[in-house]
């Protein structure tokens, strides 16, 4: 059962839950491609949770947080299927896929992505969302028990789900390897 927080407890547990806001928002830009868009996702997550810290059963902080992220997306997604489309937000542009996150990175990495970001996005792109989602969570450190809390589902479809992305992502990469002179 569910214990009731002071508003002491809940500002606590939203200082807790600020640490995580940059895995929240590299979540985010992977699932959008889209710096303000993600910074929104991250936003409305970080509203959700605050609404719902009362209620927050001690556990994992992190899994909570991605888990609402996800319904988030997912809902916005919904929404976005029963209203008209603007042809210029539903590009797949390679372009939009490597594009700079600011400030994050130096020089020499921002080059190494652009060289490799396109391939490996266009990669990660071509998923199926569950299991980019399991890619995703997987590259944040999640283990298992987590993605499946995370994810809503048994452990068992996680480890399932991550290792046909794997496969797929070595299989779809592998042309890719080849051309660079990788083994």
């Amino acid at each position: 059962m569910a214990r009731w927080r002071s508003e002491d407890e809940v500002a606590a547990l939203g200082r807790e839950a600020l640490a995580h806001a940059d895995a929240l928002h590299d979540l985010a830009w992977h699932l959008t491609r889209d710096d303000e868009e993600a910074a929104d996702l991250v936003q409305e997550t970080f509203a959700h949770a605050l609404q719902a810290a009362r209620r927050f059963e001690p556990g994992n902080l992190r899994a909570w947080l991605f888990r609402i992220l996800r319904n988030a997306f997912l809902s916005r997604r919904r929404r976005d299927r029963r209203s008209p489309i603007d042809a210029s937000l539903d590009g797949d542009d390679a372009a939009d896929r490597a594009a700079p996150v600011a400030g994050r990175e130096g020089l020499e990495a921002e080059q190494l992505r652009r060289v490799v970001g396109d391939e490996i996005e266009a990669a990660l792109a071509s998923l199926s969302t569950e299991a980019r989602w399991v890619v995703l969570l997987d590259q944040e450190g999640l283990t298992e028990a987590e993605m499946a809390a995370t994810l809503e589902c048994p452990a068992g479809t996680v480890k399932s789900r991550l290792a046909r992305a794997r496969a797929a992502l070595r299989e779809r990469l592998a042309d890719y390897g080849a051309e660079g002179g990788l083994p």
